[in-house]
């Protein structure tokens, strides 16, 4: 059995994997990678906006989510596809709600930046 690293080991450790976790998902993902590309825009354009900041942390908040369950997304389809690649009803089942997940987190985006821009 592997022993877990202690103190500031464990979080440099910790900081590689998930560096390591991004450049792997930036490789092999495109949607992580069309995903960056709007954030890249987005991020800027909700700076440059007249709007609160309260409204900006909205805004950008709602783009690392649309990130976030990409990530995870991602990481279930790996690790399904590692399990089996045959069609099976619980696998499709676990992509399928992950994929779901991104798309709801894809509707916050619509709807706060909607909210925001239209001053619902």
């Amino acid at each position: 059995m592997r022993t877990k690293t202690p103190g500031f080991a464990r979080l440099y450790f910790a900081t590689l994997y998930s560096l390591k976790g991004l450049k792997a998902a930036f490789v092999s993902e495109p949607a992580i990678r069309q995903e960056l590309a709007a954030i890249a825009i987005l991020i800027p354009l909700a700076c440059y906006l007249d709007v609160s900041l309260a409204e900006k942390l909205l805004m950008i908040t709602s783009l690392f989510i649309v990130f976030i369950a990409e990530l995870l997304n991602s990481a279930i389809e790996a690790l399904a596809d590692r399990v089996s690649l045959e069609m099976h009803t619980l696998i499709a089942k676990a992509k399928d709600i992950g994929s779901a997940a991104v798309f709801i987190s894809l509707l916050l985006v619509a709807v706060v930046w909607g909210a925001v821009l239209l001053r619902i």
